[in-house]
């Protein structure tokens, strides 16, 4: 069985979070699963929307869906997580991020 079999198994038991949204994103990506994982990471930030390793992963991969629009909103509103929970290192990577986000966008 698959570590998404297993997070899937989890959900399906009732067994729902935030970090399992995440963590069943991040695996669907590692898949190239895209369009799951960007369900499963909108899942994650809906459910926690202080949870600012959720914002960075989502807002890298609508950018790396080209989905730019949504990435810059994404990565604003985990910036702002991030720096309300003193997360200084996440904040700093969805800068970087939220800068190729709208290059993207100005280039489009």
């Amino acid at each position: 069985m698959s570590i998404i079999d297993n997070l899937e198994a989890m959900r399906s038991r009732g067994q729902d979070s935030a970090i399992l949204r995440y963590s069943l994103g991040n695996e669907y990506l590692k898949q190239g699963e895209i369009e799951s994982a960007l369900t499963h990471l909108a899942e994650a930030v809906r459910q926690d929307p202080g949870y600012s390793a959720a914002w960075k992963l989502y807002g890298k991969t609508l950018a790396q869906n080209e989905q730019h629009t949504e990435a810059v909103t994404a990565l604003e509103r985990g910036i702002d997580v991030a720096e309300s929970k003193g997360d200084a290192q996440a904040a700093k990577e969805m800068r970087v991020f939220l800068k190729r986000a709208r290059a993207a966008l100005d280039q489009g």
